[in-house]
């Protein structure tokens, strides 16, 4: 902490080194926070990757501001919000629309393609074991991050299916 004078000090060195030339206040406390939780689940290399986001949000104003209205408008879909609101496709398509945006800034920055070179030497430093099988009772990514224990509505739950599907269908 004292090396980088903020909390950006209890990331790992890989991930501090991605945010380290952002202008002082670029990144928002609970984007620190987000960061610190995913390198502990996901270790240094999701923590690293998931950096890109909070790089190009910190870069582009926009769409730090578009983030931030669709953050309101889910959390808008209480339990008062029945999973069938219209509102709750309306957001999801809000979601949709702005992951996509990002992703484009995310390519066109480089951010992706360093990304890309980070699993590269991830996989050339990590190796997998010669007798690497399927391990018994192992757990996909997906599978657990929908066991976390998320506090969400089925109406807000709803949306963020209903934006997967708007994603895996390629809609714009």
């Amino acid at each position: 902490m004292r090396a980088r004078g903020s909390r950006l000090g209890l990331l790992s060195d890989v991930v501090g080194d991605r945010l380290a030339g952002l202008r002082e206040g670029a990144l928002r406390q609970d984007d620190l926070d987000t960061l610190l939780v995913t390198e502990r689940i996901f270790g240094d290399l999701g923590a690293s990757v998931q950096a890109s986001r909070f790089i190009a949000l910190a870069a582009r104003p926009d769409l730090r501001e578009a983030s931030d209205r669709v953050d309101a408008a889910e959390e808008a879909l209480d339990d008062t919000v029945a999973v069938d609101d219209p509102r709750v496709a309306e957001v999801a398509a809000e979601r949709h629309a702005f992951e996509t945006a990002l992703r484009t800034v995310i390519d066109s920055s480089g951010l992706a393609q360093a990304d890309d070179g980070r699993f590269d030497a991830w996989d050339e430093l990590h190796p997998p074991p010669a007798d690497a099988g399927s391990a018994c009772g192992s757990t996909s990514l997906a599978e657990t991050v929908r066991m976390m224990p998320y506090d969400f509505s089925p109406a807000r739950l709803r949306c963020m299916e209903l934006a997967l599907e708007l994603d895996g269908s390629g809609t714009t």
